[in-house]
């Protein structure tokens, strides 16, 4: 069954769209030129994961010395829960601390200027 998520004129890079499906509340977005869905539950405590921001992922660097050198951020995007900051891949849905924690994903279908999700 697809559910109709908006038009795709309207939802440009880097925006999000939540909709209502089944008393259940399914966030939609565009992140690096693709749309992604997912349920709008943090598995840690049930906060509105797709309300955060997109960060990419840091990553320390470390010399073949083992010596520290700092910070840099990868091109993988992280979808942050605002409640207490639990990282999730946008590719995947997996959880960027404990990969065997994850938000539910959808499969989202754009045809015709309209963008659906698939339930």
């Amino acid at each position: 069954m697809e559910v109709f998520a908006g038009r795709s004129a309207d939802l440009k890079e880097g925006d999000r769209a939540l909709i209502e499906h089944r008393k259940q509340q399914i966030g939609v977005l565009r992140a690096k030129g693709r749309l992604h869905a997912f349920l709008n539950l943090c598995p840690h405590q049930g906060g509105p994961v797709c309300e955060g921001v997109l960060v990419h992922r840091p990553e320390e660097i470390i010399a073949e010395d083992r010596t520290y050198h700092g910070m840099r951020f990868t091109e993988d995007l992280h979808l942050v829960c605002p409640w207490h900051g639990w990282e999730f891949n946008v590719e995947t849905g997996r959880c960027a601390g404990d990969g065997k924690h994850g938000i539910r994903k959808f499969e989202v279908v754009e045809r015709d200027g309209d963008i659906y999700v698939v339930v």
